[in-house]
């Protein structure tokens, strides 16, 4: 059974361990990604036992707009709805803003994003200045 859970009770090596399954680069900076989400705005996680499996996260100026970012699944556990749910109870959390954005980093998750009720932004382009190197 997947408990869901809004506090901040993940340990540096949980968060590195689940964002390392899904190859995401900010695992492999566990001090500064612990740091990262311990001052995100609100983070989300999904719990199999002591096992952290699912997390969401989102950055708010506290009143007009949320941008979810960071939205990952173990792959042990990918396909049974645990994103999905995250996303819920990140959109009723800030249903009262103005907007909730994200900016999908892999044009193929758009589509489960739709599913959720986000638009694609008509004239909108992702942006991003990348201040390290994927070369280790």
């Amino acid at each position: 059974m997947i408990i869901y859970t809004e506090e901040k009770i993940f340990t540096k090596e949980q968060v590195r361990e689940l964002f390392l399954s899904v190859d995401w680069i900010s695992g492999e900076y566990p001090e500064r990604l612990y740091k990262a989400l311990m001052n995100s705005s609100t983070v989300y996680s999904a719990w199999d036992g002591k096992k952290l499996v699912g997390l969401v996260r989102t950055l708010d100026d506290s009143e007009l707009v949320a941008f979810l970012h960071y939205a990952l699944v173990h792959p042990d556990y990918q396909g049974q709805g645990i994103a999905g749910i995250l996303i819920e109870k990140m959109k009723e959390k800030y249903k009262d803003y103005l907007y909730i954005e994200l900016m999908p980093e892999e044009s193929k998750n758009a589509a489960f994003y739709e599913n959720h009720g986000f638009q694609i932004m008509e004239d909108g382009v992702a942006m991003q200045l990348c201040n390290f190197s994927n070369k280790h």
